[in-house]
């Protein structure tokens, strides 16, 4: 498998630097790019191959998708393939920094909203009930 990795992870020489900015255009299911560890892929002829379904690939369109497919444990033979899907270098810095910044969940802030209001709420009823029972 280190035969895999050093093909596709060595940097070629003629490759091009793409930035961040160039990859995010190219994120529709007719043409859609990705990086993984650093390195720009054209995965467009792969869409409807790929095992995950189309949705996956499009999750992660035009932009840094190095965590994804590291955590998925993908085979020698998909890592092989990122060779062929090879467009060039991605620019590490953005890269790095597109890849810090997690998409929000949506309603994610919103549950951890209503915690502290309820946490505050009760809180409140408990200083009140301390405060009441004072001054009788």
């Amino acid at each position: 498998m280190s035969d895999v990795k050093e093909t596709v992870e060595k940097p070629q020489e003629d490759s091009k630097v793409i930035p961040l900015a160039e990859i995010s255009k190219h994120n529709t299911v007719d043409d859609l790019w990705m990086a993984i560890n650093g390195k720009v892929y054209d995965v467009t002829s792969f869409v409807d191959q790929h095992p995950g379904g189309d949705e996956v690939l499009l999750e992660y369109a035009g932009r840094d998708a190095t965590t994804a497919f590291e955590d998925v444990g993908h085979s020698e033979n998909a890592q092989e393939m990122l060779a062929d899907l090879y467009v060039g270098e991605g620019n590490r810095e953005e890269l790095k920094f597109s890849a810090a910044k997690k998409p929000e969940v949506s309603g994610a802030n919103s549950k951890s909203s209503s915690k502290s209001f309820y946490i505050w709420c009760i809180i409140v009823a408990i200083a009140t009930y301390y405060y009441m029972k004072a001054t009788k």
